[in-house]
């Protein structure tokens, strides 16, 4: 456990402190897709804001109430446990096991909290993960909808580099549906632009 504040009285202070520090790892973690105007690979931190961001912005397109800042509590959190951990690209055949690295990565860096704030960011984690829950179905529709409009502004940059065909998207994107089915009747528009104007390639 790090003690950048070794010097300060308030341990849960000190804790508090010491985990922002680590946290701001976060912005060494490379994605895969590029930000929207192609300038750069987006990096973790700059992927939970902006998704963060989309959940307020079109929060009126859920399918149902949600408490709004649960939703952006999961979708800032959702990612930290990749300081450790790493981003696992979407399409990876390593994807399914990636959990089991994520939860030990969890653990140990809201470790750094004492154990009421630990456990209330570990869980709301989890729920994330676990996709049950009106919120989470609600913030995992942007933690995928971001990459596809990332994918579209860079005329499919990432899914032409990686071989990533339509179905595999519908694939792993269909969840959106159950959060949103408003950005879901949009984002299958967009990706049969995508497909039309050679960005997503189409099985036969």
């Amino acid at each position: 456990m790090n003690r950048n504040f070794d010097f300060v009285s308030d341990k849960r202070l000190e804790g508090q402190l010491d985990f922002i520090i680590e946290i701001d790892k976060l912005k060494n973690i490379a994605r895969k897709s590029m930000v929207f105007d192609g300038s750069h690979f987006e990096n973790d931190a700059e992927h939970s804001w902006t998704i963060s961001v989309l959940a307020i912005l079109l929060r009126e397109y859920a399918n149902f109430n949600v408490n709004i800042e649960k939703v952006i509590i999961m979708l800032l959190i959702h990612d930290i446990v990749e300081v450790y951990a790493g981003d696992t690209f979407l399409y990876s055949a390593k994807r399914s096991a990636a959990h089991i690295e994520e939860e030990k990565s969890a653990e140990k860096i809201f470790g750094f909290l004492e154990e009421d704030q630990k456990e209330y960011f570990l869980s709301l984690w989890k729920e994330f993960e676990e996709r049950k829950t009106n919120e989470a179905k609600f913030a995992t529709v942007f933690d995928r909808l971001e990459p596809l409009v990332q994918n579209y502004m860079t005329q499919g940059g990432t899914w032409k580099k990686y071989n990533v065909t339509y179905q595999m998207v519908i694939d792993k994107t269909s969840h959106i549906q159950e959060g949103s089915k408003e950005i879901w009747d949009f984002v299958k528009k967009l990706l049969q632009v995508c497909v039309e104007r050679g960005y997503l390639a189409k099985e036969e």
